[in-house]
């Protein structure tokens, strides 16, 4: 007898101990649908028609930095497996394309899709999936929401911020000023004409003397720009995407119309609006920056600057480096990376926003100086400082301090 109970004794032990070593393995190691042991499944929704399809660019670069980080051997031996479709800056094509990575793909997250009337129509879904809609391309304000949609995150300073930043500077600069504001007829640009207008506080119904707003779908936005020169107006509010904003600089060279221009960062980059509109044009424009950028001779020996251009040089020889849209695009990249390093071996959705909603003090190389990325369970905006800079000769100038203009869901 006494043998017996020492088999037996012996095996519930073994079996405790195996016991033991799977729960180990299972809590060290847990995945939802899109993660494996060898692969992270990322989708990713991008104009790379349509009107806006400048910012395509922006998914190409986050391919070729994914592609970087797979041949440096992966996220903790995982390679990542990007997936990213076209919907044309068609918010009923976004929602297509949305559910076919979700529900036919079956990706772990949807990153950095772009565009606030595209990102609009599908957050909902998300949400109700609870599927992250991580590091949104867009800086509306209402992907600072936690409460509502603890599934959508945003990346970028929200536009009624940077609003408010020029209201700012209008108002110590030019009180008596009367403001033109030319915007795009969605959410993106009410956002802005919002934070204008909040910014400027009651002196905004006297100082805003013409508004014209635009659809995407109009072949060019001159008429608009020889209305608002018509109004009298001494300050120009350039609420527009890269196409329209080349064409109204364009336009207000033609017709000799010369407010103080503010330009909005959406739309700053050098390589796709400043240089077709014309560098002479663009003289004096104001905007504002978060990101260095790569045709500026002041990053010439910045070791963030070099590792981007090493990058490009290996895995996208083919982008046009000064478009700024491809240091957006490697930047978020390499915010997403910070995140999933941080979720180790839990794969599951829940950690990866719960680790996107614990980001502290991350500097990232294609950052300004002094412009840090973070986040907290109730703060789902990881950037909000922006330092204005102005445009001489062939570059933007930097001037000012950082300004941080938070501004809640």
């Amino acid at each position: 007898m006494p043998a017996i109970h020492l088999r037996l004794g012996a095996f519930s032990a073994a079996f405790a101990i195996a016991a033991l070593l799977s729960s180990g393995a299972s809590a060290q190691k847990k995945y939802d649908t899109g993660a494996t042991d060898t692969e992270i499944k990322i989708g990713n929704i991008m104009p790379y028609s349509g009107p806006v399809s400048a910012y395509g660019v922006i998914g190409k670069t986050e391919q070729a930095y994914f592609n970087k980080i797979n041949a440096e051997g992966g996220i903790n031996g995982r390679k990542i497996n990007f997936i990213s479709y076209d919907d044309g800056y068609s918010p009923p094509k976004t929602v297509e394309q949305a559910r076919k990575l979700v529900e036919s793909d079956e990706v772990l997250f949807v990153f950095n899709p772009l565009g606030t009337p595209p990102n609009s129509a599908i957050q909902k879904y998300m949400n109700t999936k609870k599927v992250p809609q991580l590091f949104v391309a867009t800086g509306a304000t209402k992907w600072n929401d936690p409460k509502e949609f603890p599934w959508t995150m945003g990346w970028q300073p929200n536009y009624q911020s940077e609003s408010r930043i020029y209201a700012k500077y209008i108002l110590k600069n030019m009180p008596d000023a009367r403001i033109a504001v030319l915007y795009q007829n969605d959410d993106y640009g009410k956002d802005y004409l919002r934070g204008l207008k909040d910014g400027l506080g009651a002196k905004a119904s006297s100082m805003i003397i013409a508004e014209e707003s635009y659809e995407t779908t109009e072949p060019t936005i001159d008429s608009h720009i020889v209305n608002l020169k018509a109004s009298g107006a001494d300050v120009f509010f350039n609420v527009t995407t890269p196409k329209f904003a080349a064409q109204a600089i364009k336009k207000n060279a033609e017709i000799g119309w010369k407010p103080l221009h503010f330009l909005n960062n959406v739309s700053a980059s050098i390589g796709s609006v400043i240089k077709p509109a014309g560098f002479d044009a663009s003289q004096n424009i104001i905007s504002s920056a978060y990101i260095k950028d790569p045709s500026d001779p002041q990053w010439k020996n910045d070791p963030g600057m070099n590792a981007f251009d090493e990058f490009l040089a290996k895995y996208y020889p083919e982008g046009n480096r000064i478009d700024l849209n491809l240091m957006y695009g490697y930047t978020v990249a390499q915010g997403l990376v910070h995140v999933l390093k941080a979720c180790g071996d839990n794969l599951t959705r829940e950690n990866i926003m719960k680790q996107a909603a614990s980001i502290q003090d991350l500097e990232l190389g294609g950052l300004l100086p002094g412009i840090k990325v973070n986040t907290s369970a109730t703060d789902f905006a990881p950037i909000s400082q922006l330092q204005l800079m102005k445009f001489k000769g062939e570059k933007w100038d930097l001037f000012g301090e950082i300004i941080s203009g938070d501004v809640g869901g």
